[in-house]
């Protein structure tokens, strides 16, 4: 069985890969990609508390600003 980009197995082949995401979708199998994507969300998370903590609290407001700029010229 082939390996995925970030080393899973999964079919080659349409009909393969449909049976084995039936499988997940009824619980018969648990998807292994589930596990590895909570992990690198969790260090994302560890990573912006700690460059919040590191940053002043004017650049803290000045990257909020243009945040808050940038969603509001892309509403209109």
């Amino acid at each position: 069985m082939p390996k995925g980009p970030n080393g899973e197995k999964r079919p080659a082949d349409a009909i393969g890969l449909a049976v084995h995401i039936g499988k997940i979708a009824t619980g018969e199998i648990e998807d292994e990609r589930e596990s590895l994507s909570s992990a690198a969300a969790e260090m994302g998370r560890v990573g912006g508390k700690k460059r919040a903590e590191n940053m002043t609290p004017e650049r803290r407001a000045e990257i909020a600003k243009k945040a808050a700029q940038t969603r509001w010229r892309d509403k209109t």
